[in-house]
């Protein structure tokens, strides 16, 4: 994913949270908001409640591939903040595809 498709200022993660409109399942919470830009978004975040930093940029690279997998997919000008539940933990990497997937399909 190229650094020019991630959200990563603090101010614009509050305001897709606090302003956009939320989709979720038992794996993720997804915040979704439109922008003005001819492309998408994604920001991750995974809890420092959830594990050590090794623990969570690994998830953040599943994240990142099962959104570079789907790409062509979802080309429809959103900001999206991608949040990683409990759950999620020791889950094989196909169902968190699938579940991402089916969740993105949802809206």
């Amino acid at each position: 994913m190229k650094k020019l498709y991630i959200v990563k200022t603090n101010r614009d993660f509050n305001n897709i949270i606090s302003n956009g409109k939320t989709i979720k399942n038992k794996y993720f919470v997804i915040h979704y908001k439109d922008n003005n830009l001819p492309y998408d978004r994604f920001g991750i975040s995974v809890s420092k409640k959830l594990g050590n930093a090794v623990f969570r940029n690994k998830y953040k690279r599943k994240i990142r591939s099962i959104i570079d997998d789907y790409k062509k997919d979802y080309l429809n000008n959103k900001d999206y903040i991608i949040i990683l539940r409990k759950e999620a933990i020791n889950k094989d990497f196909q169902e968190l595809k699938k579940n991402f997937f089916d969740l993105m399909h949802i809206k």
